[in-house]
């Protein structure tokens, strides 16, 4: 079992930063891909970036140019660099991880609890 613990929500004003972090409990090198998701109340789950165990990376056209994922595999942990905030953006950010489970390359999902993110005056 792989747990995913995720930090560095709170509360910022439009055009402000945050910085979330995910740290895995198990080597994250095993991981296929890592993602950061988030839920807004009354809305669907949405993917906001994902990264590759070879570093390639992919972003919601919502957040391009305003949030970066990285992941460094010597800390287990994945991050998520938010800049220019928008009230928009308010929602939970979970994150997410596809762990290789055996030598056919078959993968397993394992999420996060979540951090809660709020952009308001």
């Amino acid at each position: 079992q792989v747990q995913l613990v995720e930090s560095g929500g709170g509360l910022v004003q439009p055009g402000g930063s945050l910085r979330l972090s995910c740290a895995a409990s198990r080597d994250i090198f095993r991981f296929e891909s890592m993602a950061w998701y988030r839920q807004a109340p009354g809305k669907q789950r949405e993917l906001v970036a994902s990264i590759t165990s070879d570093l390639r990376t992919d972003y919601a056209d919502s957040v391009k140019g305003r949030f970066a994922i990285s992941r460094d595999n010597a800390k287990n942990a994945i991050s998520l660099q938010m800049n220019s905030l928008k009230p928009e953006d308010t929602a939970v950010y979970i994150c997410n991880g596809q762990r290789v489970v055996n030598v056919e390359g078959a993968t397993r999902e394992f999420w996060g609890q979540g951090t809660q993110v709020t952009v308001s005056p």
